[in-house]
């Protein structure tokens, strides 16, 4: 970010934080059941309702496990004939799936999101297939992913890749979003850029007829991890 950039961004949170001195935080008064009661499920029916959100809108759901994953994910990529996966190396499945690769001498091109947007745009938008990316969880009451970008998986990982596999850990199930946010302490710190992910792109924009795929990725698959 340049310097004139940084100083135009401090100057508006200066103006922000100075409007509310003097001020009181108003707490929120709602009826926390018209958010919750509606979606609530048995622990053991969570993941199901979650898969079969997902699945009416032509999202794809694995049942497996923390060892046997990058096992699926290099199954689901050899029926679609997909040679390259782009990681992110630095996290704990990325490096997992990694090692599986070579020690098993896996034919799959790995590659990283290691530089600017700019220096690589053209190969990441037209010539990079397939991504995998963690979530911080899943709701069943709408069967969404949530991912929360990082330096290490940014943003376009999940947005751009045509095919897209996603990581999620049955204990990180929760019904409905309310329960997520308030147990994963958002309010306090809220990223600058929360996703939710249900299902591949679609859109309606073109004579309300429901299109799978304009944007974003075409195909998602998510990797339910049941161990816990």
């Amino acid at each position: 970010m340049s310097m004139q950039a940084m100083n135009a961004r401090e100057r508006i949170l200066g103006k922000l934080r100075s409007s509310l001195q003097g001020t009181s935080p108003i707490v929120d008064d709602y009826d926390v059941d018209v958010l919750t009661a509606p979606w609530r499920y048995a622990p053991e029916a969570r993941i199901a309702r979650l898969r079969q959100m997902l699945e009416s809108v032509h999202g794809e759901t694995l049942l497996t496990t923390t060892a046997e994953w990058p096992l699926r994910a290099i199954e689901a990529l050899a029926l679609r004939n997909i040679g390259e996966l782009l990681i992110a190396p630095t996290t704990a499945h990325g490096r997992q799936f990694a090692n599986h690769v070579a020690l098993n001498a896996v034919p799959l091109r790995l590659k990283a999101y290691d530089r600017a947007v700019e220096a690589w745009k053209e190969e990441l938008f037209f010539r990079t297939p397939a991504s995998l990316t963690g979530t911080l969880g899943g709701i069943a009451a709408t069967g969404s992913l949530v991912l929360w970008p990082t330096p290490a998986e940014p943003r376009l990982m999940s947005l751009v890749p045509p095919f897209h596999i996603a990581l999620l850990k049955a204990s990180e199930v929760r019904d409905n979003f309310h329960e997520l946010m308030h147990e994963q302490g958002w309010a306090g710190a809220m990223p600058t850029n929360a996703l939710l992910v249900s299902g591949p792109s679609k859109t309606a924009d073109i004579q309300q007829t429901l299109a799978y795929g304009a944007h974003g990725p075409k195909e998602l698959l998510v990797l339910i991890l049941q161990d816990a």
